[in-house]
């Protein structure tokens, strides 16, 4: 009876209103779950409809925003915040980069930051040096140690544990970042691909454990730069400007192979404690990615370029958020002191 009423109604709306009535009948008519017609949209329930006017391209179509609403910008952090995903790249190396990074972390109140730059030998001890020598800086930047898995096999494990025993010495408190290239792109010296749970590389991650060392890991990028680079990949544009960060099938490892690998690493060391970053780029599909986390206590994560997919799910992210919050780290990624704030903005309000 209710849907009688319904057609009922917007019948008496058309024959009164013809332009309503001519508006419901132009378009083309779709069958229930296929897409629109190249060049057309869906505008109402299984109707799609070319544009009139000349079409903008993508980059030149800049809509604003009529909405009148209170605008809650939030330039530094409520609590001092620990940024375990850091690279101040340069400025760790003088102290005039420190001094203009311990500037920027106050204003941002930023606490400490973990510097996350695969550093190893020499350049980790200068740059250790470096930090503990500022009177200002020397307890707010703490330096994650490299491992290069260049030529791994038999030999490489020995010489990988001894080199990270000595940064350790040298001031290391953690491994990372390892980059996404190991998994993706890195090769051993037969020429197959490295795997992230290769056996060869057993040794260093129980070195890890053994020394109480946090592995900071990246696996891959987000799903949608190992899919067709079609219209309906919601990262088209950024793949389309950045075309380096597009994965096609016959050259990498899928998305779905690197998870697993990288899932069957943190299963096969429970005694190492792994920080997965950007939220193990399934921060678009949470209830997956808490089952990660609920398997696997010795896997932490940070925040790190995700918040597009926590801003457009605000209440399943905090119910998340508010459920991990042991084991979801702060992280910013690449330093932009102007960028911080939006992090806050999302956290806090």
């Amino acid at each position: 009876m209710r849907n009688t009423f319904v057609a009922v109604g917007l019948a008496i709306i058309a024959f009164g209103n013809p332009a309503a009535a001519q508006r419901g009948s132009r378009g083309t008519a779709i069958p229930e779950g296929e897409p629109c017609p190249p060049g057309t949209t869906e505008i109402r329930p299984r109707n799609c409809m070319a544009p009139e006017v000349p079409v903008p391209s993508i980059l030149d179509y800049r809509p604003r925003s009529t909405l009148v609403a209170p605008v809650h910008m939030v330039k530094s952090a409520k609590y001092p915040a620990i940024d375990f995903h850091g690279h101040p790249q340069g400025l760790l190396g003088t102290s005039e980069g420190l001094a203009s990074l311990g500037a920027a972390l106050d204003s941002l109140n930023v606490r400490m930051m973990v510097s996350a730059d695969n550093m190893s030998g020499d350049r980790l001890k200068n740059t250790v040096a470096s930090v503990r020598g500022s009177d200002k800086m020397k307890d707010r930047v703490r330096i994650l140690a490299g491992i290069s898995f260049q030529n791994v096999g038999p030999a490489w494990a020995e010489k990988a544990v001894a080199q990270l025993e000595a940064d350790v010495a040298n001031g290391a408190v953690g491994v990372g970042e390892i980059s996404k290239s190991f998994g993706l792109s890195v090769r051993k010296p037969d020429g197959s691909r490295l795997k992230l749970d290769d056996p060869d590389l057993d040794p260093i991650w129980e070195a890890c454990a053994r020394l109480k060392l946090p592995v900071f890991i990246h696996t891959g990028d987000p799903e949608q730069f190992f899919r067709p680079l079609d219209y309906t990949n919601e990262r088209w544009l950024e793949q389309a400007l950045f075309p380096e960060r597009r994965y096609p099938q016959d050259r990498y490892p899928s998305f779905e192979t690197l998870i697993a690998e990288r899932d069957n690493l943190f299963r096969k060391h429970p005694k190492t404690t792994f920080v997965t970053a950007h939220m193990g780029w399934q921060a678009n599909d949470l209830a997956r990615f808490g089952k990660v986390l609920d398997e696997m206590p010795n896997v932490y994560t940070e925040v790190g370029a995700v918040l597009y997919d926590i801003g457009r799910q605000p209440r399943v992210a905090h119910d998340f958020f508010v459920k991990y919050q042991d084991r979801i780290l702060f992280g910013k990624d690449s330093f932009q002191p102007e960028e911080y704030p939006y992090y806050w903005r999302v956290f806090e309000t």
